[in-house]
């Protein structure tokens, strides 16, 4: 080892992550905030319709049927995957500072009331956890499925092969609190020059890997939106969709800005052995007005891919674009 270029070598470094952190600052304020015990988190959604006091999740009195990841019925006062922590559950990486590459190893822990590492989990769509990574521009989209030890640290290698603050959201559902979901999210760095990418147009077509997805619906904000997705290759609408994580797609929702989570699930069942498609129907809920990026996963010939949309909630929000944008899924998601 040339100890005489150490010194360079940390300097370098040192400087890339302040270039990170300086960028992080341009794209949007970074806010972990710890909510009180008696705050709680509906993360995902179904079809069924909430009420008008609960825009952001399920009711409040009755747990929606049909949840596969059992997210509990209390309202929220904010929208998921804001919080660090939350019921007494936090989300603490190994590491806030990652370097750059295409498989860099990631671990972390969720932390219990007790303080512990949590090692007890109900299965929600067919995993105990589920982690979403994205840069907070809205770029490089991952969805992963790490493993966990003994001792309840979870690890994964993710694609950072682009600079950036990235935020991570970890979807899970403790065993102690029924079955009730939480998202907890918390951002970390990699070092290097980042330049904001621009957040694409508005478009009710997507293409990625030869395949064309359309995007029918109008989102609201308040209240329930129905989107479906038609999937087609060559030409042809595609009647063999595979079920992925019990479903023939998953769709993940996030608002532009503070990166507000949401996890929507099909209105469809699937079922092993069947397929499934041309279409896939979701009912989701926007907390707010806004621009959202919208990530639809979906498995054909054996392997999952994603299509990535850009929509605009509001009265005022402009015609979508209906010509295809390319959407490039280089990260392999993890089973």
């Amino acid at each position: 080892m040339n100890l005489g270029s150490a010194p360079v070598k940390l300097g370098a470094y040192a400087g890339g992550l302040a270039v990170v952190f300086a960028a992080a600052f341009a794209v949007g304020d970074v806010i972990d905030p710890i909510t009180t015990p008696t705050s709680s988190a509906a993360s995902h959604q179904t079809g069924a319709m909430p009420r008008e006091d609960d825009l952001n999740g399920h009711d409040s009195s009755t747990p929606a049927p049909g949840d596969g990841h059992g997210a509990h019925a209390a309202a929220r006062a904010t929208p998921a995957g804001l919080a660090v922590s939350e019921r007494g559950y936090t989300l603490t990486p190994a590491s806030a500072t990652l370097p750059a590459g295409t498989r860099v190893p990631f671990a972390f822990t969720i932390t219990g009331p007790d303080g512990a590492p949590v090692r007890d989990f109900t299965l929600s769509h067919e995993k105990e956890l589920h982690l979403i990574v994205v840069r907070r521009d809205l770029a490089g989209f991952q969805h992963v499925h790490p493993v966990r030890d003994a001792a309840g640290t979870w690890a994964v290698p993710l694609n950072l092969a682009d600079a950036g603050t990235y935020r991570v959201f970890a979807d899970f559902a403790p065993t102690a609190l029924g079955g009730d979901g939480l998202t907890l999210g918390t951002d970390v760095a990699v070092a290097g020059r980042f330049t904001p990418a621009p957040l694409p147009a508005p478009a009710t077509t997507a293409a990625v890997d030869g395949y064309e997805v359309r995007m029918d619906g109008s989102p609201l904000a308040g209240r329930e939106s129905d989107l479906t997705f038609t999937v087609s290759r060559d030409g042809e609408q595609l009647t063999d969709l595979q079920p992925y994580l019990g479903a023939y797609g998953h769709l993940v929702s996030l608002r532009g800005g503070d990166l507000a989570y949401l996890h929507t699930h099909p209105t469809q069942e699937a079922h092993a052995g069947q397929r499934g498609g041309p279409r896939v129907s979701f009912a989701t809920t926007f907390p707010t007005d806004g621009t959202y990026r919208l990530f639809l996963d979906f498995q054909h010939a054996g392997k999952v891919r994603t299509a990535a949309f850009t929509v605009t909630v509001g009265a005022s929000a402009p015609a979508a674009n209906t010509r295809a944008t390319p959407a490039h899924d280089a990260t392999p998601h993890g089973h």
